[in-house]
């Protein structure tokens, strides 16, 4: 049952008020960190009092303007796009008050610039969690471009200079590749307005027609999901603060990326019309391989947050790669991939950022015995270490489990091996970190010195390397119930539609 209610827009307008606000407060610092942290969490309960009703059957719809008779600047609660809102607007709670303790402890300038930026972009990231046409969806996915933009800028060295630059061209282009597919898609179909299993059919336009749109919209996504061979601006933009590398990596930009694949590929295209087209079995190798050479780089890496860059691109492309299958496990297994993952990375991210503001290392080689002085840190790394493996028990279990379930229903068990092997080398280039950390001893002829830390970095790193063992162990315990909207959205999106499994 559709439900006209403004609890979609006013979860997007609480971000965006707050960023005003924030801005509105430079010159005191308790009140700019007071309207963040208000609004994170009137954000989260907007978006978690709508869950109950959008399992029950409910959409939760809004149209704030009308573009044309056909399509409205709207947005709306899906099983999906949920998903993503609540894992966004969850995570912004803890990464919040931990950048209020990053930014005092390593007395960043331009604090005020930095959490007005951060709240739009958390703001851009729920509007396209809840867009209900590909407009919508631009219009949220362009704001989220333009404003993460200062976010790498924020050191404004010469390293930040080029290094934004970089990220700017790849996701400018990326959105104007959007933008093309979405006025293709326009012009052949008549409407843009998301429907599980997609709403374009073959005989809509010529078969090359189609496989050309996919691509471009496609290829917009994968940039931001940094698939290779269009990862290049995440190792470089790895140049920003801790935080800003945890929104890149775990809650907005790369996400979003994730995100759009996932709609193009489940609510634009469906499973029926992409297994006549075969494009999707060109992407699904593509992730394959982006899994597997992203892994063997990281190995390489000695640079703490250069090797956690390529770990990501490496594990977004399980989600790309589980969407590619279309099947309902594998599916299903990818949105809830974009949980583990968001999660897991979130918590190794602000691992690092203790560690450089505690010790001023970077690199891995430097960090023996450092366990021994900062074991909580280190003890959330290696639970989230682990989680990225995929070891049992923890949330990175349960959505590879559904991924390697989903290769096997759509009868394609060598990718179960490119996952085997990738969990293989996560442990490879992750878990030697912990061991350093924990078994080798400090440097005698090189004595430490550590900084101290506040409990406002301490706390949220507990919180999520908790959330990632709560739902590993039970994953429909903790509100919102990310496995039954995962199994909801892939019932729909493959409802009607056997594929041969």
């Amino acid at each position: 049952m559709i439900v006209n209610d403004p609890r979609p827009f006013l979860a997007v307008g609480t971000a965006f008020l707050a960023a005003l606000l924030v801005s509105c407060s430079r010159k005191h610092p308790n009140v700019r960190e007071t309207w963040s942290t208000v609004a994170s969490f009137l954000m989260f309960g907007l978006i978690i009092s709508m869950v109950g009703g959008v399992l029950n059957g409910n959409v939760y719809q809004w149209t704030l303007f009308q573009l044309t008779d056909t399509v409205g600047f709207t947005l709306r609660t899906d099983t999906a796009g949920m998903i993503f809102a609540c894992l966004s607007s969850l995570l912004w709670i803890p990464i919040n008050f931990y950048s209020i303790g990053y930014m005092r402890n390593n007395h960043e300038t331009e604090q005020t610039g930095y959490f007005a930026s951060f709240a739009v972009c958390l703001g851009a990231t729920v509007g396209v969690s809840l867009a209900s046409n590909l407009l919508t969806f631009f219009v949220f996915y362009e704001i989220l471009t333009i404003f993460s933009y200062p976010l790498v800028l924020h050191e404004r060295d010469e390293e930040a200079l080029d290094a934004s630059r970089k990220y700017l061209a790849y996701t400018l282009v990326s959105g104007q590749l959007f933008l093309a597919g979405t006025v293709g898609v326009y012009c052949i179909s008549g409407t843009m307005d998301f429907r599980a299993g997609g709403f374009l059919d073959s005989g809509m336009a010529p078969i090359w027609v189609l496989q050309l749109l996919f691509l471009l919209m496609i290829m917009a996504g994968s940039v931001k999901a940094a698939v290779m061979p269009l990862h290049g601006w995440l190792p470089a933009a790895m140049v920003a603060p801790t935080p800003v590398s945890a929104l890149l990596h775990a809650v907005a930009v790369v996400k979003t990326g994730a995100f759009a694949v996932l709609r193009v590929i489940c609510f634009v295209f469906g499973p029926k019309l992409l297994s006549e087209l075969g494009t999707a079995d060109v992407l699904a190798w593509l992730a394959a391989a982006t899994i597997l050479m992203s892994s063997f780089i990281a190995l390489k890496q000695d640079n703490l947050k250069r090797r956690l860059a390529f770990s990501t691109i490496g594990q977004l492309s399980y989600i790309v790669l589980g969407a590619s299958l279309l099947t309902p496990l594998a599916i299903k297994g990818a949105y809830l991939h974009l949980v583990a993952h968001a999660v897991m990375k979130i918590t190794l991210f602000m691992c690092a950022g203790v560690i450089i503001v505690r010790t001023h290392l970077h690199e891995i080689s430097e960090m023996d015995g450092i366990g021994r002085r900062m074991p909580v840190t280190m003890g959330c790394f290696a639970i989230a270490s682990l989680g990225i493996a995929g070891t049992p028990f923890l949330i990175g279990f349960i959505s590879k489990w559904n991924l390697a379930m989903g290769a096997i229903q759509a009868g394609k068990p060598l990718f179960v091996a490119v996952w085997i092997a990738s969990a293989l080398l996560a442990i490879g280039y992750l878990m030697p970190v912990v061991r350093m950390a924990f078994f080798k001893p400090e440097p005698k002829e090189d004595p430490r010195h550590y900084g101290s830390i506040s409990y406002s970095m301490l706390i949220p790193i507990c919180f999520t390397a908790v959330l990632a063992l709560v739902l590993g162990c039970d994953p429909e315990i903790f509100p919102p119930d990310f496995y039954k909207l995962a199994t909801v959205t892939a019932d729909a999106v493959c409802a009607g539609w056997g594929g041969g499994w």
